[in-house]
């Protein structure tokens, strides 16, 4: 092919705009990842654990959670009536009893959920074989809840989690910069690792090769866990549940409904959190309710998973709910029964759900490390220990990089409408998400008055 001079005066203005666009990017990626890191960090500390919760929980609880299994035989110990559990929790913490929690195993206590006269809510662990009294914690009490809720930053407020919210759709737009930045020029392989650790590239190309791979399993992680966010995710249930019965459009929901919700009795999924409770209709002013072991009879003869939660009625209109959400999506289940009549009045399961339902629930499922068991686990924990590491990369890098006493912030294109440009393409994602729309303009506007200090201060 004939040379062409025109290719040499465009091969200059090209290399130009490339250069401008790397340089804007790399502006972007360093704001987003300022913002980002320290709460990375600690999802992926308190996500890590987290995923071993009942392993967790079973060790530091043991003395309150385990029990000896009596030796099988003909006259080995039966467990005891979920009524003479209640009973003994009682008589230990007096109160009203606001939930029974069956045993999920043979070798674990049963947990009585109790509204002390205080206004104190505490889980009573007992014995399910002798009515023993092993103690209590305060509701979500566990070391497991405590993580859970550092994890969301709940224990913080309100602002703590709309931050949250902020950090994970910023890792978002961190995981395609970040991409971009990585993206191989002048036939580079981009997975190679160069220099020593005492050097600022040997850093670099860790923080950009650990990136790639685990870029796919933060974008997943923060997509999952952000229908649990605060406002986005708040929003998002109530249009997803507009009609406010939380149930999929064709359930059966032809039966008196009650103005609570169903997240009101306790944690449940996310498809159902604004489900509301269907009421009891006593037929006659001597009904009398059938009791805790009469429904639990008949919970266990509609194959309820073991370790399932029963809500105690309050209200001569209140129902018996039985919640299960175990490992196996299939299993998950919602039964509310009749106080009077022990009728099952909604039967909910997952198979119920809609495509959509179906997916997010999968998805939240593998979020937590429950739809593949251990390998589930151990594929997250690995990830997990990757964002440490990438965040801890990009702190040693920035340190080596950054000129003394200043933040070190990556130098402006030479043509500010490429910024422009890809700030124009960053608020497509501040549409999606609003609070991290919000961040966008404040950073922006930040990066504006720190380049018009800089301008006056050299002019």
């Amino acid at each position: 092919m004939p040379h062409d001079p025109a290719d040499d005066a465009l091969r200059p203005a090209s290399a130009s705009r490339a250069a401008d666009l790397y340089r804007a990017v790399w502006r972007w990626h360093f704001y987003g990842g300022l913002l980002v890191l320290p709460f990375l960090i600690t999802l992926a500390v308190t996500g890590a654990l987290y995923l071993f919760r009942d392993e967790i929980d079973a060790i530091v609880h043991a003395e309150l959670k385990q029990v000896a299994v009596p030796q099988p035989g003909p006259n080995a110990e039966q467990p005891l009536a979920p009524s003479m559990l209640v009973e003994a929790a009682l008589a230990a913490y007096p109160g009203q009893a606001a939930k029974f929690t069956d045993p999920a195993r043979r070798d674990a206590s049963a947990e009585v959920t109790v509204s002390t006269s205080s206004g104190e809510k505490l889980a009573v662990y007992v014995d399910p074989y002798d009515g023993r009294v092993l103690g209590s914690l305060p509701d979500r009490g566990t070391v497991m809840w405590t993580i859970r809720h550092l994890h969301s930053l709940r224990y913080f407020g309100p602002v703590a989690r709309a931050l949250i919210e902020i950090a994970a759709g910023w890792s978002l737009l961190l995981v395609g910069t970040g991409l971009y930045l990585w993206w191989p020029r002048q036939n580079q392989s981009g997975l190679a690792i160069r220099g020593r650790p005492r050097h600022r590239l040997f850093w670099r190309d860790v923080h950009a090769v650990v990136g790639l791979f685990v870029g796919g399993f933060i974008v997943f992680l923060a997509v999952t866990g952000m229908p649990w966010s605060g406002v986005w995710g708040a929003k998002v249930n109530e249009w997803a549940n507009g009609s406010n019965f939380g149930y999929p459009a064709g359930l059966r929901v032809d039966v008196p409904m009650s103005g609570e919700h169903l997240h009101e009795h306790g944690s449940t999924s996310w498809s159902l959190e604004q489900a509301r409770m269907p009421v009891s209709a006593p037929e006659g002013a001597s009904a009398a309710p059938i009791g805790l072991d009469a429904a639990v009879a008949v919970f266990e003869r509609l194959g309820l998973h073991p370790g399932y939660a029963v809500s105690l009625p309050t209200t001569p209109s209140g129902v018996y709910t039985a919640s299960v959400y175990p490992d196996d999506l299939s299993r998950q289940r919602v039964v509310h029964l009749d106080q009077y009549t022990g009728k099952p009045l909604l039967d909910m399961s997952y198979a119920d759900y809609g495509p959509l339902g179906k997916a997010l629930e999968w998805g939240i499922n593998v979020h937590m490390g429950q739809e593949f068991g251990l390998a589930n686990q151990m594929v997250l924990l690995a990830a997990c220990l990757a964002m440490i590491a990438l965040s801890l990369s990009a702190a040693v890098m920035w340190w080596k990089r950054r000129p003394s006493g200043r933040l070190g912030v990556p130098p402006m294109p030479a043509d500010p409408r490429v910024l422009r440009g890809l700030l124009a393409l960053l608020a497509l994602g501040g549409l999606l998400f609003p609070l991290v729309g919000l961040s966008l303009v404040v950073i922006a506007g930040l990066d504006w008055l720190l380049r018009r200090s800089r301008q006056q201060r050299f002019a």
